[in-house]
């Protein structure tokens, strides 16, 4: 892509090879545990090496997320985003109203196809109606999209369940701790287009500022430049061209959960000025249900708790309602 006057300067970001712990080597557990701490206590966002994910399943789903976004405006609206959040969102209908970072006033120019954790008909939540607990919805006539897609989220899941231990390590905590609240965890899954804005408005972007909800996020790098990250000091950058790795970062509610010691780093989407821009974010997060209190190594005397206990359940459900507009309608039915 040419250079995009519009787009802040390239940073750097950590790099960490997670070869060695994926294959059992010694001590590799708590050295990589060390290098998620330094990581997601001062940037919030990193890129991991040798992760596991084959190069070929990585392309297809790319391929599958341009192969959606092809299809005409009313095939897609067939699919139109619903209160359990699968579905498709049309550009123009998604605004950050609750962000800290940014008072966002213009809604977001991205469309996005969002897929979840699949519920079964005899899940207890899903028979209550209860928000988020669902099937997804498929698009006809795209032979091996719905299987290239359960694929990734698959492996992307399984990948972040692996993980665990070094989250867990970072954090002085047990290396099983977070094994319990993963157990039928939720995974989201959003497919993003980001078509051109030659013409960009003030305080006018493809995905405004704002913080991730859940726990952690796997992204690998779209081939059109457009994100940048909100350093400590208050300045947006981009993230290096790492193609080889794929970029991690923390979400709200790990935060939240951890007291605040480690960073939801608040990030952006510009759109391209003269192409498409594809994004595929995949967020790995605990099952809904468990009540999850302030990790008590990140807690003390002279460091109380700063947010109530809570399930995820409970805090996606009041991100969602100050994001998007249809969830307002859900309360208001409810």
């Amino acid at each position: 892509m040419a250079s995009d006057d519009r787009l802040v300067e390239i940073g750097e970001l950590p790099v960490l090879d997670i070869g060695p712990f994926l294959a059992g080597g010694e001590g590799a557990l708590e050295a990589l545990a060390d290098q998620f701490r330094d990581a997601c206590e001062n940037v919030g966002f990193f890129f991991i090496r040798n992760h596991g994910v084959g190069d070929d399943l990585i392309e297809r789903i790319f391929s599958e997320t341009r192969r959606f976004h092809d299809l005409p405006i009313e095939e897609k609206m067939k699919l139109e985003i619903n209160m359990n959040q699968r579905g498709y969102i049309k550009p123009g209908f998604t605004m950050v109203k609750h962000s800290t970072y940014n008072e966002n006033t213009k809604f977001d120019s991205t469309e996005v196809m969002v897929f979840a954790t699949e519920y079964p008909e005899d899940d207890p939540n899903r028979q209550a109606g209860k928000f988020f607990y669902d099937e997804n919805q498929w698009p006809d006539d795209l032979p091996g999209f719905r299987e290239t897609v359960r694929d990734y989220m698959t492996t992307l899941t399984n990948l972040g369940k692996t993980l665990l231990p070094v989250w867990a390590t970072a954090l002085d905590l047990e290396k099983d701790f977070f094994k319990p609240y993963f157990e039928n965890n939720y995974t989201y899954f959003r497919m993003a287009h980001y078509p051109p804005v030659p013409d960009l408005g003030d305080n006018e972007f493809g995905l405004g500022p704002h913080a991730d909800t859940g726990f952690m996020t796997f992204l690998p790098q779209a081939d059109v430049d457009g994100l940048e990250i909100l350093d400590v000091d208050g300045n947006w950058f981009r993230p290096p061209r790492m193609d080889d790795a794929i970029l991690v970062n923390t979400g709200q509610f790990l935060e939240r959960w951890s007291n605040d010691r480690f960073r939801a780093t608040p990030h952006r989407v510009i759109p391209p000025r003269d192409a498409d821009r594809y994004s595929i974010a995949l967020f790995v997060n605990s099952a809904f249900e468990p009540v999850c209190e302030c990790l008590p190594t990140c807690t003390g005397p002279d460091n109380p708790p700063k947010y109530p206990t809570e399930s995820y359940w409970e805090f996606y459900r009041w991100y969602m309602a100050n994001t998007y507009p249809h969830y307002g309608e859900f309360d208001a039915a409810e």
